[in-house]
């Protein structure tokens, strides 16, 4: 179940408009290793995940991209970029083969530690390409939770692969939890 607050989970803050930065963030909204590719994979592979623990962190995981999705669609408008639409900095729209098809619990966490780490290195690429504070700070931040997500997918794949007791996986939900900063 999803809730909605109306309130962005990190500070959008933009010094200067910059469409053409703007434009560069299209990547992040519907690009191909996108917060939109990535929340949707997550979902996908939330309703084949057999193991519960696993396939709650997947649901948290894939809504904390939409919220990191909305972040970005406010950077864009406020930087004076180009309407948002599901389509990358070139204006190529989105594509469904951008989301992992995998039936696997080990290669559903193997690809989506790779969409985490793949969404990091944009992330720190875009990073050196604006010299606006604000967004410079939404960038690390948003670069930051990838590393978290991609910490417990991998952890979670360990665990699975382990054969480690089904109730002990509830420790995942607590370090995503926990991984917040205060």
């Amino acid at each position: 179940m999803f809730k909605y607050a109306d309130a962005l989970l990190f500070p959008v803050e933009v010094n200067y408009p910059d469409p053409q930065f703007g434009r560069i963030m299209l990547e992040h909204y519907g690009g191909k290793d996108s917060e939109f590719s990535a929340a949707t994979q997550y979902m996908n592979h939330r309703a084949n995940m057999p193991n519960h623990f696993v396939r709650e962190l997947l649901g948290l995981i894939a809504a904390e991209e939409h919220s990191h999705m909305e972040m970005i669609a406010e950077a864009i408008n406020r930087l004076g970029g180009p309407p948002l639409c599901y389509v990358n900095s070139e204006g190529i729209p989105w594509d469904l083969t951008y989301v992992d098809q995998s039936l696997d619990p080990v290669a559903m966490l193997q690809a989506d530690a790779e969409a985490e780490i793949r969404a990091k290195m944009l992330y720190d690429t875009h990073l050196t390409m604006t010299s606006d504070p604000g967004l410079k700070k939404m960038i690390r931040f948003l670069g930051d939770r990838e590393d978290v997500h991609k910490h417990l997918f991998e952890k979670s794949q360990a665990m699975i692969l382990q054969g480690a007791a089904p109730g002990s996986f509830s420790t995942l939900i607590r370090e995503y939890r926990m991984s917040f900063p205060v």
